[in-house]
């Protein structure tokens, strides 16, 4: 997560950095990323836009297999994360 230096508040550019990573090689992955971007991370804890955030460090097909159930979590964090992407618009 980026944070501005000076005062330890969150980058006002982060949500922007976030949306153009979501942007993926899947057009499915890329509605649900967006989707838990706008709806959900706003009001998400530390650790869970945290673990957004390293979701979206992985390859499209694992994070494809982790949002639509064909691959486990490995910590509660993420969990959360794929239970809200997970949930119908």
């Amino acid at each position: 997560m980026h944070r501005d230096e000076r005062d330890g508040m969150m980058d006002p550019s982060e949500p922007g950095r976030l949306r153009w990573r979501c942007r993926r090689g899947m057009r499915e992955l890329d509605v649900v990323l967006v989707r838990y971007l706008e709806r959900d991370w706003p009001t998400a804890m530390p650790a869970d836009r945290a673990a957004f955030s390293a979701l979206l460090e992985r390859q499209d097909p694992e994070v494809n297999a982790l949002v639509f159930g064909r691959m486990d979590p490995q910590d509660e964090a993420l969990a959360r994360v794929l239970e809200c992407l997970r949930r119908p618009a």
